[in-house]
């Protein structure tokens, strides 16, 4: 069922709880009033406002963008709600945004459920709805539908979210994690680790200085700019939970070939490094929510990195490494120092509820 469809009026109430509390969720009016004042008010759209159970298109619109459809969904439990550069909101919307583009897709639409323990304050999820409403507007997104549950105090940590997206791939796109080839170029957009690194300081799990900024961010735009510029991408995935190595070591099982990466050109921040240093955490793994990993053919290698360099999102692109015959189905790391390792898939979780 869309809770979303649960305000049949015009007029949409202002509620005058603090908090959130069971009648929320009871299917009643303390329910439809939350709904249509917090989520509706800031949501609103043409397909929202029909307030059906469903949102409704029309395939020949959604044609007009592509031949196939993307579908992706994903759920969101970070912790803390709030960090330096974003929140779970924003978080929710780009990171659902990003799962699209991946795939070459131009998201389009949204859902939003959520799920709420008793007792979050009313204003905590005012901020984080608005900073979705924000993203969605950002990333050119509609929040189409949605649900909302309550549960009781101590079975939630205050607040998770769970978003679907559709996009549309255009003609002639064919992106996949089996399509290196010896030859190919890997890159990456910009720093590596900084949502990990901004989640551990926000934690208080870590005594530095500097604040290092969380880079979640929408990154459909820059894949539409570097497909400009190779229409042919052969692999592209946003590094999240497991980081470049993780991605990587799928691309290498997928295609079966060898990757080398090359320490020296991986690009980090000082504070991102003295935080793993400190924890004894490797930045190949840290966590990402802006930073994709792309394997291009190797003669468009400079053509892609213009194309990503003139963009905010891809102005620190780098070439990172490259696919070799083998050995297949590994990631090698040539260090510094004139050595190399073996950089396997990560077994277990370096940092919960990044995302």
């Amino acid at each position: 069922m869309n809770d979303f469809s649960a305000n049949d009026g015009k007029r949409r109430p202002r509620i005058n709880d603090t908090h959130v509390n069971l009648s929320h969720g009871s299917g009643g009016k303390a329910m439809r009033d939350l709904i249509a004042d917090v989520f509706v008010g800031a949501f609103d759209n043409p397909s929202l406002s029909a307030l059906e159970d469903q949102a409704v298109f029309d395939l020949k619109q959604l044609g007009t963008h592509g031949e196939r459809l993307a579908f992706t969904t994903d759920t969101y439990v970070v912790d803390p709600l709030f960090f330096p550069g974003g929140d779970i909101g924003h978080l929710a919307v780009n990171g659902t945004v990003n799962d699209l583009a991946m795939s070459g897709a131009r998201p389009l639409y949204l859902s939003c459920g959520v799920v709420l323990e008793e007792g979050l304050p009313i204003e905590t999820l005012r901020r984080v709805v608005e900073s979705m409403r924000q993203a969605a507007l950002a990333a050119g997104v509609q929040i189409v539908t949605g649900d909302t549950k309550v549960v009781e105090r101590g079975s939630a940590d205050k607040l998770f979210i769970n978003t679907a997206g559709i996009g549309v791939v255009p003609a002639g796109i064919n992106i996949s994690a089996s399509r290196a080839q010896p030859g190919d170029a890997v890159i990456i957009n910009g720093t590596l680790g900084d949502h990990g690194a901004a989640i551990l300081i926000a934690r208080g799990q870590l005594a530095l200085q500097a604040e290092v900024p969380s880079d979640c961010q929408p990154l459909h735009e820059l894949v539409a700019a570097m497909l400009r510029a190779c229409p042919d991408i052969h692999c592209l995935r946003d590094a999240t939970r497991g980081g470049l190595a993780t991605v990587l070591n799928e691309f290498a099982q997928s295609s079966q070939v060898g990757i080398r990466l090359q320490e020296q050109t991986l690009p980090l921040r000082e504070d991102v490094k003295g935080a793993c240093e400190i924890l004894g955490l490797d930045p190949l793994y840290l966590a990402n929510e802006g930073k994709l990993v792309a394997v291009v053919p190797g003669e468009a290698v400079e053509a892609v990195l213009a194309a990503m360099r003139a963009l905010p999102a891809g102005r620190d692109a780098a070439c990172v490494g490259r696919v070799v015959a083998a050995p297949r189905g590994a990631v090698i790391l040539e260090t510094g120092f004139g050595g190399e390792r073996v950089v396997d898939m990560l077994v277990g979780e370096q940092l919960p509820r990044i995302c």
